[in-house]
């Protein structure tokens, strides 16, 4: 067998190798490694009315919530403007979340909160119902019509600049301001360098495709890309699947079925959800098991959350507010309701009342100058009061479960348990209604985080969609919620018809076959019930482009009819977004085919290794067929069927052999999709608010920098006044810097707080040079006088040893080269000894040699290779020393340590002769960086001399107690040999005596 490193050569140089491995290796490197394989990181964001939160997955950080500026777990959704110092300024200074809300009292206009409530909402004048809402519980907030064609709801701040300020806000772009920060605090969890844009975002159950897109639109502008949306529940569901494993279904074993109830600040959903395993074909021919979570029905209530259970308390607290002894008689609720500082507090108060009543029977909350200056008002109210006041919200509980299983099709009792998320859920009347509808609190489940088990669904998620993660086999699917109408003109009408209802599984394919020969468009709309009402609302718009051409092509080259000509397209509900989509499209028909086979497609027909396309059909991974629909009745074709029952198999063969065979010619269309709805904003508009975000986060950094330049100087003047005083630092000032010093920090100290007040960045810093250029180089020379006398003591210690180490080094080779020279001496009259007797002992061989008996073979050619023992003449000569022999150190060592000593020594002795001469006010001639610079030189000198002299020590160590276990051994098996030759000795002895001839007795 050839060895290893022959095979392997003999394999690279075959040519099988060269001309088909390789290649495909070279091309197979060529490609790229991907961004997301090389380290990405995935950021799942939950979107609250109330609170933001996110949770990073990044190889080595598996899973975690992304902490806010204050380490906090969750960040409230809001933004505030705050004036500057500077009256012209062209931005605010801007404040998130707990930050932001702490100004709503001082600033009520201009702290925007849940936004989410009106994302994708029409402004309508301000008649529409959310908008009035809104404005309503915040009525200090301009509200107008989003600029451009939108028509939707727009904020406007007068506290932007003139220019700034003459565009309004877009909902989607304070949205945006939020999720921006969000991004930076993931950037700052991810590491130093990250830039996280991969995004998964939750939303509510009942988002229409307008909300949808405005959360999309959203996450653009915050620069970040959507990977997908997922809706509350599903995450929730995705959350409580990842620790657990359900029955399988495959061994018949029954799915278990859930109920995910989310009560949050804004809304309430609840979703009927399926939960079960799978065993799916794997990798060859290998089953694998695969945990299936999937939305059944869903149910809402729009205005039923936490927000409104707080407008209760609100309502309450006016009321009692209007009825003050104060206010009694010339102030009305809704003169109050219109008070926007007023509203901001009780707003922020009833909050906290509303949870404090979790926990207690009674609360309250005091207010100091509330509406007016002189107005102290108190307010109390207890637990039974606030079920009182809520008992219609109490009734409407129910709703969304009720609605959910009527989706789904089941009944409560096939539910196994309801999971409760969302933060209003911990009120008491809550959980009690709910137990009430459950029939026992055994179905009530709180094995889920309440806050944050929806941004764990969306994060798990996002792993899951990237290829640089592997995690469980979680597969999830969502409903539409709505119904999705196709409408789309044929011969001269307008046609619809329902292509997806709500319960429709978002993901899978239809494949749907129109009549349509000519290029036409059709649109998608989405049901939406509104009330007693079902509005359409229009979603997308789809446009062929070759259909004609493509038609007229098929007449043509094939002869195909109108009748036998099939316009089809595959259209989902996207896994993104959840809207419809039309993934693509093709028209086509049926043509007889002539054969032409190959000479090798022959050969195989004889012997019935022919194509065997079309007798097996490869199933999908779980054998779910594609729907396919057709939604017009297409004409009668003329054809010739037999049955297979009224014919025999004979017969059956024959007429396949006589039909013609039949191909499908298909031509793929081309087409164009347009939203439907709000448009969305055009490019210039997107450039315009993408401008004044980067200005908006520049101003913001500039500010930042220069209260930094700001908080620095002010420190640095207290310092200064502090340095002042000490003596010490007054010792290392030069003449009149005392004075100059305490000069300029006064004139800084007042001009700090005077005019400097609305200073620059740049004129902080100049301030805060003019005090560094006294005091840094003063604080060095204190620094140097108190640290250069030991640095000095440590450098003459080290000479001292290093002198020390010289001397033994000088002795120890001045000794070996003695040993040197008396070997010389010793070796020479040994081998001229050596010589002579090697001459003697060679003449006398050659003479013993030549008087033998000649051989026969003495006249052949001898070999150069062999040796004969009569004519080798042996010489033993001793080698001739070439050179001392260095016991430990060579003369090299002593060179260079004598060089670096002798260099250090005379350098320090003159510096030092320098730095006596000065005062501690002078700049030093002697630094202690130049003296730690001399000491790592020597230093590293003397480490080689040591690292010799622990060698050799080892050395001799070692030799020592070899020597010593060798004797120890002999003298341990010397005793042994003795004896053993003592009792050979008397079996001898016994030997002999038997073999004796018996003596006569006398």
């Amino acid at each position: 067998m050839a060895p290893p490193g022959y095979r392997l050569r003999a394999l690279s140089l075959s040519p099988i190798f060269s001309f088909l491995v390789l290649p495909f290796l070279l091309f197979f490197l060529s490609f790229p490694v991907p961004t997301s394989a090389a380290g990405s990181a995935v950021l799942g964001v939950d979107v609250g009315t109330e609170y933001i939160k996110a949770a990073l997955v990044k190889p080595g950080i598996p899973l975690e919530i992304v902490l806010t500026k204050d380490s906090k777990r969750k960040e409230s959704a809001a933004v505030a403007f705050k004036p500057t110092r500077e009256s012209n300024a062209p931005f605010p200074e801007r404040f998130y979340g707990g930050d932001a809300l702490a100004l709503a009292a001082r600033y009520p206009d201009d702290v925007y909160t849940n936004l989410k409530s009106l994302l994708g909402v029409r402004f309508e004048n301000g008649d529409n119902e959310m908008v009035k809402t809104y404005h309503s519980r915040y009525p200090a907030l301009r509200l107008e019509a989003a600029p451009g064609e939108r028509g939707t709801v727009g904020l406007r701040s007068n506290r932007l600049g003139e220019a700034e300020r003459k565009d309004a806000f877009l909902v989607e772009e304070i949205l945006a301001m939020q999720l921006k920060q969000i991004k930076s605090n993931a950037d700052s969890l991810a590491g130093k360098g990250s830039d996280v844009r991969d995004v998964i975002i939750t939303y509510p159950s009942f988002y229409t495709a307008e909300e949808k897109r405005s959360l999309e639109l959203a996450a653009e502008l915050a620069g970040l890309k959507v990977d997908a949306l997922i809706s509350d529940n599903l995450a929730v569901g995705l959350n409580y699947a990842t620790s657990r494993t359900f029955p399988s279904v495959s061994e018949g074993q029954s799915p278990e079925y859930h109920i995910v109830y989310d009560m949050g600040a804004g809304s309430t959903t609840a979703s009927v959800i399926r939960f079960q395993s799978r065993a799916v074909k794997d990798v060859g021919k290998f089953n694998k098991t695969v945990q299936e979570v999937q939305v059944l029905g869903t149910g809402w209530d729009r205005t039923l959350g936490g927000d409104s259970l707080n407008d209760l308390i609100v309502q309450d607290m006016v009321a009692n507010l209007a009825e003050d002894k104060k206010l009694n008689g010339r102030v009305t609720p809704d003169e109050i309701q219109a008070h926007g500082k007023t509203m901001a507090r009780l707003w922020k108060d009833a909050e906290k009342v509303r949870q404090v009543l979790s926990a207690n029977t009674e609360t309250g909350a005091s207010f100091e100058s509330l509406y007016e200056e002189d107005l102290n008002f108190k307010y109390r109210i207890t637990r039974s009061k606030f079920e009182d006041l809520a008992a219609d919200y109490i009734a409407r509980l129910g709703g969304p479960i009720e609605r959910s299983l009527a989706e789904a099709g089941l009944q409560l009792s096939d539910v196994d348990s309801i999971i409760l998320h969302g933060g209003a859920i911990r009120t008491p009347f809550v959980q009690k209604e709910l137990e009430r509808i459950a029939g026992s609190s055994d179905k009530i489940r709180t094995s889920v985080n309440a806050d944050e088990a929806a941004v764990y669904g969306a994060a798990f998620k996002g792993a899951a969609l990237s290829p640089s993660f592997r995690v469980k086999d979680i597969r999830a699917s969502d409903i539409s919620s709505y119904a999705v109408l196709l409408k789309w003109a044929s011969e001269t009408k307008e046609r619809q018809q329902k292509l997806f209802t709500p319960t429709s599984q978002v993901g899978p394919e239809k494949q749907v076959t129109m009549k349509n020969l000519d290029d036409f468009e059709f649109s998608f709309y989405q049901q939406i019930p509104t009330g007693d009402e079902v509005v359409e609302s229009p979603v997308l718009r789809v446009q062929t482009q070759n259909l004609t051409a493509s038609v007229a092509q098929l007449k043509e080259k094939f002869g195909c009819s109108p009748a036998n000509i099939t316009t089809k397209f595959s259209m989902r509900l996207s896994p993104v977004d959840g809207l419809p989509e039309v993934t693509g499209g093709s028209v086509s028909c049926e043509v007889e085919s002539v054969k032409k086979g190959s000479v090798v497609e022959d050969v195989k027909g004889f012997f019935g290794l022919g194509s065997k396309k079309g007798e097996q059909a490869p199933l999908g991974e779980e054998g779910e067929p594609t729907e396919s629909i057709t939604l017009e009745a297409e004409e009668p074709q003329v054809s010739t069927t037999s049955s297979a029952a009224e014919a025999s198999t004979t017969s059956a063969k024959e007429t396949k052999k006589a039909a013609p065979q039949m191909k499908v010619e298909l031509i793929p269309l081309s087409f164009t999709t347009s939203p439907l709805g709000t448009p969305p904003p055009s490019d210039s508009e997107m450039i315009r608010i993408q401008t004044r975000l980067s200005a908006f986060d520049a101003s913001d950094r500039a500010r930042i920098l220069r209260e930094e330049a700001l908080n620095e100087l002010e420190s640095f003047i207290y310092r200064s006044r502090d340095l002042a005083d000490d003596e010490e630092f007054v010792k290392a000032l030069k003449a009149d810097q005392l004075a100059e010093l305490q000069e300029k920090t006064g004139s800084a100290s007042d001009w700090l707080y005077g005019d400097g007040a609305d200073a620059t960045t740049s004129e902080f810093r100049a301030k805060l040079k003019s005090l560094k250029d006294i005091v840094n180089p003063a604080l060095k020379r204190k620094q140097e006088n108190a640290n250069r006398p030991a640095r000095a003591q440590l450098l003459q210690d080290l000479l001292k040893n290093s002198k020390t180490i010289l001397d033994i080094l000088q002795k120890q080779i001045e000794q070996d080269e003695e040993l040197y020279s008396a070997s010389l001496s010793s070796a020479a009259p040994t081998h001229s000894t050596e010589t002579s007797s090697s001459t003697t002992t060679s003449t006398t061989s050659s003479s013993e040699s030549s008087s033998t008996t000649a051989d026969p073979l003495d006249d052949l050619e001898k070999d150069p290779y062999t040796t004969s023992t009569s004519e080798t003449t042996s010489t033993t000569t001793t080698p001739k020393p070439t050179g001392p022999k260095y016991s430990i150190f060579h003369p090299s060592d002593l060179s260079s340590l004598t060089k670096i000593y002798e260099s250090t020594n005379t350098w320090l002795e003159t510096q030092l002769a320098l730095q006596e001469k000065l005062t501690e006010s002078d700049d030093p001639a002697l630094t202690v960086a130049e003296i730690d610079t001399r000491l790592k030189e020597l230093e590293r000198t003397m480490n080689r001399i040591y690292e010799k002299m622990g060698a050799a020590a080892a050395r001799s160590g070692k030799s020592s107690g070899d020597q010593s276990k060798e004797n120890g051994k002999s003298n341990a098996q010397k005793p042994k040999k003795d004896k053993g030759k003592k009792e050979k000795k008397e079996k001898a002895e016994k030997a002999e005596k038997a073999k004796a001839p018996p003596k006569d007795e006398l």
